[in-house]
C-alpha cells in the first residue's frame, strides 16, 4: 500500500524522521512517498521512496490522482488538510503535529489547526511531547489521537571508528535563528575556552538555505565580540550519511553534542549523536526527555545559565568514567525507545484504528 507525506522542506528533522520511518513501514509492506513543497538547496538526501517536489495545486493534484494513497500525512501544514480535499482526495487525512516553535507559538497555531483537523482530518499524529500533549488536552478534539516516538535506526547511522583530533570538539548542529538558540551556545564555548581549554574547537553545523540575514548577521558578530574566529568551524549542508563520521570524531575527541533549544519536539541531532556514541549536553528543551536521562544518557543544564553548562560541559570532558557510562547506556536506550520495529507497529496499529486496509 502507498502513503504519502508532506511537509515543507526537504531539511530538518522532519526530513530525518521521514527518511527512518520510510525504511521502517517498508519492512511492514508500506511504500512512502513525499511530497515537499520547495526546496531551499540542491541537496535532497535520499528517503527509500519517490519524493516530490510542489505547491501547485494542479500537480499536487495529479500526484493524489496517480499515487492510490491509502492515507495522506500532513506534517505541520494544516491548512492543506482543506486544500488537498477540495483538490479531491478522498482518502484517510492524519494531521501530524512535529515541532511548531516554542509553547506560546504551538498553542497559537493549534488554535487555528484544531478546527481544520475537525472538518478535513480523520486523526491527529504526535511524537511525545510533553507541551504539545498538555495543549491539546485542554482543547475539545473529537477526532482519534494517536501518540508515540519516532524512529531511529541506530545499526544503519552508527559510531565510526576514525583518526582522532587532538583537540576537545563541542559541536552544535541547527538554524541560525533564535529557537536553536545559537548565541548561548558560543557563550558556552566562550566560558569552556576562557576557563578551561584554550585548545576547544566549536563545530556548528547548519542549513545556510534557511537562516534569517539579520540573524546572521548578528551570529557573525558575536562571534567576533567574543574572540571566537580561530576556534569556530562552520559547516553548511552537510550530506546526512556523512554526519555519522562527525558525531563519531566529537565522540572520539572528547567533546560533547551541545543543544540549546528553547524548545524540542523530538531533537533528532540528539538522537543521532548517540547512536554514534556521542555525549550530549542539552536545555530541556521539553521532547528531549524521551532521549536524554540526566547522568544517565547524557546531561542536563538549565536554559540560560551558563554557569551551570559550564561546569556540566567540564565535568563531560574531564570525568571518563561517567563519559564512558552515558555513551553506553545513549545507545542502548536510543535502541530500545525509538527501535523501528516498534514504530511500524504502532503505525499499523494507527492505520486500523483509522479502518484502512492494510
Amino acid at each position: 500500500m502507498n502513503i504519502l507525506f508532506v511537509f515543507y522542506i526537504p531539511s530538518g528533522g522532519v526530513e530525518t524522521l521521514n527518511r527512518q520511518r520510510a525504511v521502517a513501514l517498508k519492512n511492514r509492506g508500506i511504500n512512502c512517498h513525499f511530497l515537499y513543497y520547495q526546496k531551499k538547496r540542491e541537496l535532497v538526501n535520499k528517503h527509500e521512496g519517490p519524493v516530490f517536489i510542489s505547491n501547485n495545486d494542479n500537480e499536487i493534484k495529479k500526484i493524489l490522482n496517480n499515487g492510490n494513497f491509502k492515507a495522506v500525512i500532513i506534517t505541520s501544514d494544516y491548512r492543506a488538510l482543506e486544500r488537498f480535499k477540495k483538490l479531491g482526495y478522498k482518502g484517510k487525512l492524519i494531521f501530524e503535529i512535529q515541532g511548531l516553535g516554542t509553547k506560546e507559538m504551538a498553542i497559537s497555531e493549534l488554535k487555528k489547526a484544531i478546527p481544520l483537523a475537525i472538518s478535513y482530518g480523520d486523526g491527529v499524529l504526535m511524537s511525545k511531547t510533553p507541551h504539545i500533549i498538555e495543549i491539546l488536552s485542554n482543547q475539545v478534539l473529537p477526532l482519534p489521537q494517536f501518540i508515540f516516538n519516532n524512529c531511529f535506526n541506530a545499526s544503519e547511522f552508527s559510531y565510526k571508528k576514525l583518526p582522532q583530533s587532538i583537540n576537545p570538539i563541542l559541536m552544535w548542529i541547527g538554524r541560525i535563528e533564535s529557537n536553536k538558540n545559537w548565541n548561548e551556545f558560543l557563550k558556552i564555548g566562550h566560558k569552556l575556552i576562557n576557563e578551561f581549554d584554550p585548545n576547544i574547537k566549536l563545530y556548528l553545523f547548519e542549513d545556510s538555505s534557511l537562516s534569517d540575514p539579520n540573524e546572521r548577521q548578528r551570529f557573525q558578530q558575536t562571534i567576533k565580540e567574543l574572540k571566537l574566529k580561530k576556534s569556530v568551524h562552520i559547516f553548511s549542508n552537510i550530506p546526512h550519511e556523512k554526519m555519522a563520521e562527525y558525531f563519531s570524531l566529537v565522540g572520539d575527541s572528547g567533546g560533547f553534542l551541545c543543544s540549546t533549544s528553547i524548545i524540542e519536539s523530538f531533537g533528532y541531532a540528539i538522537v543521532e549523536a548517540m547512536s554514534c556514541k556521542c555525549p550530549v549536553l542539552s536545555t530541556k528543551s521539553d521532547g528531549v526527555i524521551n532521549s536524554i536521562i540526566h547522568n544517565k544518557t547524557g546531561k542536563y543544564y538549565t536554559l540560560g545559565n551558563i554557569s551551570e553548562a559550564f561546569n556540566e560541559g567540564k565535568e563531560l570532558l574531564t570525568n571518563y568514567e561517567l563519559r564512558e557510562h552515558i555513551r553506553l547506556t545513549a545507545l542502548n536506550h536510543i535502541k530500545k525507545e525509538f527501535s523501528p520495529d516498534l514504530y511500524g507497529q504502532q503505525f499499523i496499529d494507527m492505520l486500523k484504528n483509522l479502518r484502512i486496509k492494510i
